[in-house]
């Protein structure tokens, strides 16, 4: 398992750690709209899975944004941002911040994503920083456990691996 710290403090992951070449695990979060959201959903494209604990949060905020803004750049690709925030709170963060190419999701209600991706902090039901790219054929191909989830993710290497997954 992945080894994660939280404001300096050690945190147990719930789940299993996925790994380049894995098989994508499927997963059913929560849109704005308390519709289920699955892997199967994007099927045939490229999907980058940004994960955060908490939307409201400065790094959070920051991470959201900046792959709303990387989005231009990258064809064929699905932007998800997970958290276990309510869906309530995602969509009016998302209309305050004008995030519109993210699709903010949530795994509040099951940490179904969470456990299947390795990411739920069993201490704080939270979850951990990270960020995952699969492929069209939903095959794992990037993936970064950010170590202390109150640092940003590797956004260079992350859009790198969506450009060049098919």
């Amino acid at each position: 398992m992945a080894s994660i710290t939280f404001k300096g403090n050690p945190v147990t992951l719930l789940g299993q750690e996925v790994k380049v070449g894995d098989t994508a695990p499927n997963f059913t979060v929560l849109a704005n709209d308390l519709s289920p959201v699955t892997l199967a959903d994007s099927n045939g494209k490229v999907r980058l899975i940004s994960v955060v604990p908490s939307i409201d949060t400065g790094v959070c905020d920051a991470q959201t944004r900046r792959f709303n803004e990387e989005s231009a750049k990258l064809d064929n690709v699905q932007i998800l941002t997970v958290s276990v925030d309510l869906p309530f709170a995602q969509k009016r963060w998302c209309a305050s911040a004008g995030i519109d190419k993210v699709q903010t999701v949530s795994d509040h209600r099951d940490l179904s994503f969470g456990e299947a991706y390795g990411v739920a902090i069993q201490e704080l039901r939270l979850l951990a920083r990270a960020v995952f790219v699969i492929d069209s054929n939903d095959k794992v191909t990037y993936v970064e456990y950010v170590s202390e989830a109150t640092d940003h993710p590797n956004y260079e290497a992350a859009v790198e691996a969506a450009r060049a997954a098919q």
